[in-house]
């Protein structure tokens, strides 16, 4: 006679650090991201799409979101069985979210500005929420 174990859905894998609103915390952002997703054994394209999302997140919440004294927090969370990686970033500074409409209207010859064009291109969904009392979070997902 023959049995099944019954299997449990895999539970969803989650990385969190806390980084300094730095240029050097956003590129250890990076690394964290490329280091975690091999470890959890995430697909090269996944990994590569992911490493660029968190950098350009990251570079943001050091530019824009930084707030004196205060860090932004990294999260990654695999969902295997879903099939899901999705990339949270929160900064302190909460005043306005981020939409794809404002980034288009991004002239050309801007240095700057281009982050959701990147973001949008790269993801298959993303958005922001705000994190009381007075930061955000930009989140983006890819499949796996």
């Amino acid at each position: 006679m023959s049995t099944t174990t019954p299997q449990l859905p895999a539970a969803a894998r989650t990385f969190t650090q806390q980084l300094s609103s730095t240029r050097r915390g956003a590129r250890l952002a990076r690394l964290l991201t490329y280091e975690q997703l091999r470890a959890w054994q995430v697909s090269p394209g996944v990994t590569d799409r992911a490493e660029q999302i968190v950098a350009e997140l990251a570079a943001n919440a050091a530019l824009h979101g930084h707030v004196q004294g205060r860090d932004f927090r990294l999260i990654l969370t695999h969902e295997a069985a879903a099939g899901v990686l999705r990339i949270a970033v929160t900064d302190a500074r909460g005043g306005r979210r981020p939409s794809p409409v404002t980034d288009l209207v991004t002239p050309p010859d801007d240095e700057s500005g281009r982050v959701l064009l990147i973001v949008t291109a790269l993801a298959d969904r993303w958005g922001a929420e705000p994190y009381p009392p007075g930061g955000k979070t930009v989140w983006a997902e890819c499949a796996c």
